[in-house]
Parts: structure tokens; C-alpha cells; sequence
């Protein structure tokens, strides 16, 4: 993160283009979806290369580099792939080629058909089962890999270094990956920085005045509500609602959860309730109790990632109340089964109150994006 690698790569890539390129086939920038694109490689490119070398149109989805045509292809599920079939292809850069469908990756390679096409990606490291990884460990002799740190960066304040290494907290997983650039496993407890001594107090530390709920809602699964307020990037959970209808031996309906969360919500004025976007029936009986809901940015390693910076940075904060979300701090665990396919997947269990904080935190302060948070 913040290595240089994407403006090495683009400029690399850039003079490939210009002088050794093979004719006869076009250029593909590819990503998870052509914002990104758009955000990440062609506004950079064509600082670098000029205006009149590098001229693109997102909308029709083509451009052009050196005079050589190229596609923007957005590459966000498996049927991306079906984008590229049937393009001859001369080079490709593809921007976090591990967040893209593997399928879609096999098929850009199977276009590279001219001899002496180039792919150029670049990542951040993820799980060293990761198929990226896999691939790059059976290839050595076909494909180059590139190791930048933060510390590649000479244009960084020394600050800005420091900040980023205490708010990802030195020997986590989010440190040695995104700070030291390591493909690393993501061993035991998730929220490993937790230190309920530290982050469980009596009072807030800031007077609340725009409060949140955020719900995990669940059918046969626990159903959570909590009560969070929010100011200048500090996150205070006031309270919890938890019913386990499988302990309880009795399900509720989605208006008794919606009478249930206007008691818990009482007189307090909320902001807006945070749901998670696939809970329809209920967000439709929350609404006829004129609560406001909000759709969960539901992304859940980047919701886990903003969580973790937070506590990480002393900026989160659970009343001692909170009895179920103070349990799953310590019981959130990475799956182990998960690892060995080369995913990062939390497991299903110990986690209702997390999620519902995750909601609220990676929503209202991380705004859907993996480093939208700043302290």
C-alpha cells in the first residue's frame, strides 16, 4: 500500500507499449470495475504520458495509447470473462489482479496469443494459498514478480509512515500484508489487537450526538442491535439487543423485531438504522415503524479491515454492557478450512454483534472504500 508499485508498473508498462509492443492485436486495462479503472490506472497514465498519447473514453469503454487501441473491462464477477472472448491481445495490465475472478485472469492469458504479448498486474498480497499466488509460485521461470514496501515510496513523510504502521498495529495481519507486503495467513482471533482492559469503559469518551443502530438481523440465527454513536472519527457502542430464538426456543416475527428495536431505540434520535442490504422483509417492516434504514456497505475483509483500524487506533469504544459483542471480540476467528483455498473467510460462528458493528463502522466511516478512513 502506497508503495509506487502502480506508478512504477504504469510507467513500465507505458514504454513497453510505445517501444516493444507486437503489432497486430489491441491493449486491455482491466480491474474490478471501470471507476476503479478509471481512478487507479488511465487518470494516472495519462499524467504520465501526456494527453496526446493517452486518450480514453469510460462510457464506450476504448481508448487509446501510443496509438494502439485498447479496452477498459471491468472484471467484478465470473461472467466477466465473457468481456474478453474472442479479442487478439498484444499486452494487458490488470489493476488488484487478487480481487478479480480467476476465470476472468485464465481468460485475458488465453488472449495473449501474439508472440510476445504481456500481462502486467499489480496486488496487494493476500493469502499465500491464494490462486495469484499459487500461480506466481509455479511460473517462476515465465513471470516476474515485484516486491514494493511503503518504504519504496520516497515521497512519503516519515509521519505519514509512522501513522499507518501504529494504525494497522505492528506483527497483525494488516501490517505485515498491506505495510510490509507479505503473503501471509490470517491466523487465529481476527480482532487480535482487542484489549477489553482498553476499550471497555464505563462512559463515552466524547458526548454522543448523531447515533446509529446497526442490525445483523437473522431468522434462525441470532438477531442483534447496537446502539452506536459517532463523532470525528470516534465510535462509542452504547448498547445491545441480542435474541438467539434457538436458546429462546421461540422465532419472532419481523414486526416483533421491528416493535422490539423502537424500544430499544426509545426517544434517542437516530441518525439511521444500518441493515444488512439482503434483509428486505425486514427493512420493509422497519420502515412502516418510520424508521430510516441504510443498506450495509456488506463488504466484510474490508469492513473487518476498518473495524480493525480503529481499535487499533484507540478510537473504539464498548460499554460494559455489551456483554455479547465484548464475547465475540475475543471468539471472532479467522476459518482455518478457508486458508487452504486461498481465501480469507471469518468463521460462521461467534459473530452476530461483530457484524452488526461492522455495518456501522465500515458504512459510516469507511464508506465502502478499503482505505477510506483516516485518523
Amino acid at each position: 500500500m502506497r508503495s509506487t508499485k502502480t506508478v512504477n508498473s504504469l510507467l513500465k508498462f507505458s514504454h513497453w507499449v510505445k517501444n516493444e509492443a507486437p503489432f497486430g492485436g489491441d491493449l486491455l486495462f482491466s480491474g474490478k470495475t471501470r471507476d476503479t479503472i478509471k481512478r487507479n490506472i488511465l487518470y494516472p497514465l495519462r499524467r504520465y504520458v501526456g494527453k496526446k498519447n493517452c486518450k480514453f473514453s469510460i462510457v464506450n469503454g476504448e481508448g487509446v495509447l501510443y496509438g494502439r487501441t485498447f479496452h477498459i473491462v471491468g472484471a467484478y464477477d465470473e461472467s466477466s470473462e465473457e468481456r474478453v472472448r474472442g479479442i487478439t491481445l498484444a499486452g494487458a495490465y490488470i489493476d488488484e489482479v487478487t480481487i478479480i475472478p480467476e476465470s476472468f485472469y485464465r481468460m485475458v492469458l488465453s488472449r495473449l496469443s501474439l508472440e510476445g504479448a504481456r500481462l502486467y498486474g499489480t496486488t496487494n498480497p493476500d493469502s499465500p494459498y491464494h490462486w495469484l499466488k499459487i500461480e506466481i509460485d509455479k511460473n517462476l521461470d515465465s513471470m516476474i514478480s515485484f516486491h514494493f514496501t511503503l518504504d519504496d515510496n520516497p515521497y512519503l513523510p516519515q509521519r505519514y509512515k509512522d501513522d499507518l504502521k501504529a494504525e494497522y498495529g505492528e506483527g497483525t495481519l494488516y501490517y505485515r500484508r498491506f505495510y510490509l507486503g507479505e503473503w501471509c495467513l490470517a491466523e487465529g482471533a481476527i480482532y487480535d489487537m482487542w484489549d477489553e482492559r482498553k476499550h471497555v469503559i464505563d462512559t463515552p469518551p466524547f458526548t454522543p450526538k448523531t447515533w446509529y443502530v446497526g442490525i445483523d438481523y437473522g431468522t434462525h440465527n441470532p438477531t442483534c442491535f447496537l446502539m452506536v454513536a459517532i463523532d470525528g472519527g470516534q465510535v462509542y457502542c452504547a448498547k445491545e439487543y441480542y435474541y438467539d430464538s434457538v436458546k429462546k426456543n421461540k422465532s419472532k416475527s419481523d414486526a416483533e423485531y421491528a416493535a422490539d428495536l423502537v424500544d430499544f431505540v426509545g426517544d434517542t434520535k437516530v441518525t439511521s438504522v444500518i441493515v444488512d442490504p439482503s434483509a428486505l422483509s425486514f427493512k420493509v417492516a422497519l420502515r412502516a415503524c418510520n424508521l430510516t434504514t441504510r443498506d450495509a456497505h456488506n463488504s466484510v475483509l474490508d469492513g473487518i479491515r476498518t473495524t480493525a483500524r480503529l481499535l487499533t487506533a484507540d478510537k473504539l469504544h464498548v460499554n460494559k454492557s455489551c456483554e455479547n459483542l465484548i464475547m465475540e471480540f475475543s471468539s471472532y476467528v479467522w476459518d482455518e478450512r478457508s486458508q487452504i483455498i486461498g481465501e480469507d473467510r471469518p468463521m460462521k460462528a461467534n459473530d452476530h454483534a461483530c457484524d452488526a458493528l461492522r455495518y456501522i463502522c465500515h458504512t459510516v466511516l469507511g464508506k465502502g472504500e478499503s482505505r477510506a478512513i483516516t485518523f
